[in-house]
């Protein structure tokens, strides 16, 4: 119960309002930082204090992230090479993703330094030992991305009870990830899960709004 129901964001006009406010992020460094194979897909967990995610005054801690290829959501139509939901928690049991979106490109900056970790933990699935890596300290503040745009809608969880008490963060900026990346984030999965992505749900009558911080 990690990530909430992905939005059709295909053929649909964001609406631009003044009452989404600007994510405001803060990342520290970590000292408890474990990579995982869920079999479904690959993630961070992370220990007390790694971060938070501010949003309107509401305060989320950060708690883990994990990666989908291809990408959950689409924008105008377009699926991307993989996605990363960043998951937060507040203290009312809610939850707010911040999703980075990725196409096909240059390398991964983050992905580049979990790579060695990464190859260790497709070993260890290969052997049946444990499937998880620990990666000692993280500098968290690594991973902030600027949300000069981003798109947001409320969501549900996509296992039962599907409460709806998540709000998705999309940033508008993509980022860029390499083939073998990809495939490095596949290769611990099991079979059934090399392609993670859920399938596109339509909006039931959610309104996808839209910030987008004013150029000065």
């Amino acid at each position: 119960m990690d990530e909430s129901q992905p939005a059709q964001m295909a053929n649909h006009s964001p609406q631009l309002t003044l009452s989404v406010k600007p994510l405001i992020l803060q990342y520290n460094h970590t000292e408890v930082a474990i990579l995982v194979d869920n079999g479904f897909n690959v993630g961070i967990k992370y220990g007390e204090n790694a971060g938070s995610l501010i949003v309107d005054g509401k305060t989320y801690s950060f708690k883990q992230m994990h990666w989908h290829a291809p990408s959950e959501h689409r924008i105008d139509g377009t699926q991307y090479a993989a996605e990363l939901h960043l998951v937060h928690f507040a203290e009312d049991n809610t939850i707010a993703v911040l999703s980075i979106l990725f196409h096909l490109g240059h390398p991964d900056p983050l992905m580049t330094k979990l790579q060695n970790k990464l190859n260790e933990l497709a070993r260890d699935v290969a052997t049946q030992k444990e499937t998880q890596v620990q990666l000692g300290t993280i500098d968290t503040h690594e991973i902030r991305k600027h949300s000069h745009k981003y798109y947001t809608y409320t969501g549900s969880l996509t296992t039962p009870p599907c409460s709806e008490i998540v709000s998705w963060y999309i940033l508008g900026k993509v980022r860029s990830i390499s083939r073998e990346q990809v495939e490095a984030l596949r290769a611990p999965l099991v079979s059934t899960c090399k392609r993670n992505a859920r399938p596109v749900q339509p909006l039931n009558g959610r309104q996808i709004q839209m910030y987008e911080a004013q150029a000065n």
